[in-house]
């Protein structure tokens, strides 16, 4: 492993330690009396700090060890887990998160962040009537709650190789009390067989502290599934001096090997993995094993076409099997893809932390549905328009405390974060119980800004949808949170580039909701391949409601109206033959196909209804990418390119009576 690999292995792990710091944090904040969580923070922070040391970050490795004292004495209970100290690490994270990346940090800054961590600490140790004369230095003679312990270690040959420095640890053992170090060379080869970056080196440590077993395991935390290790209590009085202990370890057969525990991760299927069935693999590699899967999608689309059009039954036996085994490999390559949102909506805790100190609003976050999976690519692109949502939510939908109890509602206001699974598309969900939009002043600022005539007619969801117009904002005055006038329209472009759908309501007085639809993958769909004149068209499956015949009687009574009786609903329809300017007759008997975005349903009337299709999406070029009624391409089977239909843009339109630009230059 070269030195940058090591590198990029610790900054990801290290990423996934201040995750974990933070949550643990957050957690504290509601439950700060408990252990375990103390416990789990204290354990990140010493990983980190370790982890640091071991592959150069000494200055990350040094700012995190003042951190890692601090939970140490909340740990030993001479420190309270306080509100301010919470804050303090959390402000002190996001320089630690700066030195892993390797970004530029500015020392005055850590300086600044380890004064107040220090402030803190030293008015929780005054309140809790701790001080430093009531610790009692570890291995003092006089403690009768000292234990001697009896260690024996190897680390792995390669240790060296891979950055592992026994010395950092031989240190921290020391740090913990009075202790006699030996070192074992009973596995030093002769020198003309001596490898020398191999560790032969063995060590027997005689270690006399008050500190628990669990804080001697934790100085191999980070690598005790590559070594052995053997920690007894030996049978001496406490005080007994090093040289009497080294003796009855030098009697004592070592009882108890030490063994690191393993982590539970828990996989898509709700089984539990073990920590060495995972592999970490790049994120790019995913998305060209993906793209692989996409070509051997359009290959087996081919030859199910020549198959369907030879007579040798072998052919159609193979092209049969090619095709299943192509849908299983690409199922299971969306799986692999898949990852919960628990990941994302985790990410918004710190968020709500901080907004309710800014805002000096108390805010409480409910999340639901954490379990739901979406496609890595989509997750990561719907952070930026989740973060602006829960800051407007925050600071333009929650009132005051003292407003909220005059309004008969608690103090604390609360946002809804929850995603759930409908068919091929996940439904998230962001609900605040706050006031509610003010109908009035969103159309004040609309006339203001040009976007409607005064005195014009708008229905309710018309009006709402004007806070996505670019540069609108109902803020009074600019501020850090918002009054600029830029991102709700950021939430609605990211969305429409999704190929996602965009409802929001909001009941005067009862909070807002906006429920974002978003489709599972971006990168091989179901789709409903159909016929308009000569060209062929892909419909999203999951859209998809039902097909029915339009005789030619039922087209002639539509005539002027298109609309469309459905079980006693109406429908109302497009002809894809007027928006697309076919030139050519539609055929006699024609076919509507009803889909749906949201609540809204509307017909596509077609010539024909060719069948499914496992479709590979191709994005449309920079040239085409403003065409309203398509979101891409994909190749069929005899090479011929398919436009695949933006549902949400064509129900969208027909809803509003604004059909989209439909022409594609040539």
């Amino acid at each position: 492993m070269s030195a940058n690999e090591g590198i990029q292995i610790f900054r990801v792990e290290a990423q996934e330690l201040l995750e974990q710091i933070e949550q643990g944090l957050l957690d504290l904040v509601h439950n700060p009396g408990d252990k375990e969580l103390v416990a789990t923070v204290f354990r990140a922070l010493h990983t980190l700090k370790g982890s640091g040391a071991m592959f150069g970050f000494d200055a990350l490795a040094d700012f995190t060890h003042h951190c890692e004292t601090a939970f140490d004495l909340v740990r030993k209970g001479e420190v309270p887990a306080t509100r301010e100290l919470v804050a303090a690490v959390l402000n002190a994270m996001d320089h630690m998160r700066a030195l892993a990346e390797g970004r530029a940090a500015a020392a005055a800054e850590g300086e600044v962040l380890l004064e107040a961590l220090e402030r803190v600490v030293g008015v929780g140790a005054a309140a809790s009537g701790a001080g430093s004369s009531s610790v009692i230095a570890a291995g003092s003679e006089g403690d009768v709650s000292l234990t001697t312990w009896h260690l024996r270690f190897t680390l792995a040959a390669d240790v060296l190789v891979n950055g592992t420095r026994p010395l950092p640890m031989l240190d921290e053992l020391r740090a913990l009390g009075k202790s006699r170090i030996d070192v074992i060379v009973d596995n030093i080869p002769p020198l003309d067989e001596l490898v020398p970056n191999l560790c032969y080196l063995g060590w027997d440590v005689v270690l006399t502290t008050d500190q628990p077993r669990s804080v001697i395991e934790d100085v191999f935390m980070f690598v005790m599934d590559d070594m052995t290790l053997q920690i007894e209590a030996l049978a001496a009085p406490s005080a007994a001096s090093p040289a009497i202990a080294s003796q009855a370890a030098s009697e004592a057969a070592p009882t108890a090997v030490s063994q690191a525990p393993e982590r539970a991760v828990v996989g898509g299927d709700g089984k539990v993995l073990r920590s060495d069935a995972l592999v970490r693999v790049p994120a790019m590699r995913l998305d060209e094993l993906m793209d692989r899967v996409g070509e051997l999608v359009i290959a087996q689309s081919r030859l199910k076409q020549i198959a369907g059009a030879s007579i040798d039954m072998n052919l159609r036996s193979v092209a049969e099997e090619i095709e299943h085994l192509a849908s299983e490999l690409r199922d299971s390559m969306m799986s692999v893809r898949m990852v919960p949102v628990a990941q994302l909506f985790g990410r918004f805790r710190r968020l709500i932390h901080d907004l309710a100190r800014e805002t000096a609003k108390e805010i409480e976050l409910v999340t639901e549905g954490e379990a739901t999976e979406l496609d890595k690519t989509v997750i990561e692109r719907l952070a930026d328009p989740l973060i602006h949502l829960i800051r407007n939510a925050a600071d333009h939908g929650l009132e005051m405390p003292q407003d909220r109890r005059a309004a008969g509602k608690p103090a604390k206001g609360r946002i809804t974060l929850s995603a759930r699974q409908a068919g091929a598309e996940v439904v998230i969900t962001v609900r605040d119980d706050g006031r509610g939009m003010n109908r009035d002043r969103v159309r004040s600022k609309a006339e203001e800004n040009g976007l409607v005539a005064p005195g014009a007619v708008l229905s309710d969801q018309e009006l709402l949808q004007m806070i996505f117009q670019p540069g609108f904002s109902t803020a009074a005055a600019v501020t850090n949170l918002s009054g600029r006038g830029v991102g709700m329209d950021v939430v609605k472009r990211t969305i429409d580039g999704l190929r996602g759908t965009l409802e929001l309501s909001s009941p005067p007085g009862e909070g807002s909701t906006v429920v974002l639809r978003i489709p599972l993958t971006l990168a091989i769909i179901d789709g409903l391949l159909v016929r308009v004149g000569a060209e062929r068209y892909v419909i999203p499956l999951s859209a998809v409601e039902e097909c029915l015949e339009l005789s030619a009687a039922q087209d002639q009574r539509s005539r002027g109206r298109s609309l469309l009786t459905i079980r006693e609903q109406l429908v109302p329809f497009v002809r894809l033959h007027d928006m697309f300017k076919t030139g050519m007759q539609p055929d006699r008997y024609q076919k509507i196909v009803v889909i749906s975005s949201g609540v809204e349903r509307v017909g596509l009337v077609v010539d024909q209804i060719l069948g499914d299709h496992q479709t590979v999406i191709k994005p449309l070029s920079s040239f085409h990418s403003e065409v309203g009624s398509f979101s891409g391409a994909t190749i069929l089977g005899d090479g011929s390119v398919a436009l695949i239909l933006d549902v949400g843009a064509l129900v969208a339109a027909e809803a509003h009576h604004n059909p989209p630009p439909l022409r594609v230059a040539s």
